[in-house]
């Protein structure tokens, strides 16, 4: 007999919210390129005590974009490599393939941000955005939100180094078809998660971005 397949459960209304937080008190720890706020907390339990005071420290970032550069036409797809400070004490080299990324300056749109960005470090123009997704990238520690894109470009001439000098930016742009990036992404070549998200998203969505944009 066919498996049967399970009925679908509805998601979960969160039943604790903002107003189930007291901040006892907030210091600015560290104001650096990254700002770490020390925080005296407490929130409700699910069992509707409240939990003892707990000292936190949250590392505050603007919200981020990462741009999955897509040619449909050569079925091809462009990472950029740089220099990544996170992973100098892992025995892996702190040069990562990723995704092209920025920050939210006040008066940008999260696709505004995309545009400027491919072509600040790949030196490519997008000819169309495609939202994957947006999600917190670390909320265990951070506030930092993030907006992932499927950019659509031509990746015929695609290739260099590029970025910004006064933000010490060294960016090297890859051209890969499609088969060998997912074969980098099986064999663990690619080890940052947004670039695993939006590369796995890319496999699920490839045939209708070919359709939509060739």
């Amino acid at each position: 007999m066919p498996a049967s397949t399970p009925p679908s459960m509805p998601t979960p209304a969160p039943q604790l919210g903002a107003d189930d937080i007291e901040i006892i008190s907030r210091e600015r720890a560290y104001d650096g390129f990254f700002k770490l706020n020390r925080l005296q907390l407490r929130h409700r339990k699910f069992d509707g005590d409240w939990s003892a005071a707990l000292p936190r420290e949250l590392i505050v970032r603007r919200d981020a974009v990462g741009a999955l550069l897509y040619d449909p036409q050569l079925d091809a797809i462009a990472l950029v490599e740089q220099f990544r400070t996170g992973i100098i004490d892992s025995q892996r080299s702190p040069w990562i393939l990723e995704l092209v990324a920025g920050l939210i300056d006040r008066d940008e749109t999260p696709a505004e941000v995309a545009t400027r960005e491919v072509l600040e470090e790949a030196n490519c123009q997008v000819l169309a955005l495609e939202p994957i997704f947006e999600f917190f990238t670390s909320p265990g520690g951070t506030n930092e939100y993030l907006h992932i894109f499927c950019a659509r470009c031509d990746l015929t001439n695609a290739g260099g180094v590029y970025g910004l000098p006064e933000e010490h930016e060294d960016i090297r742009v890859h051209v890969f078809g499609y088969d060998a990036c997912v074969a980098l992404l099986k064999d663990g070549a690619i080890n940052n998660a947004i670039t695993i998200i939006a590369l796995q998203w890319l496999q699920m969505q490839r045939v209708r971005l070919r359709q939509l944009w060739c």
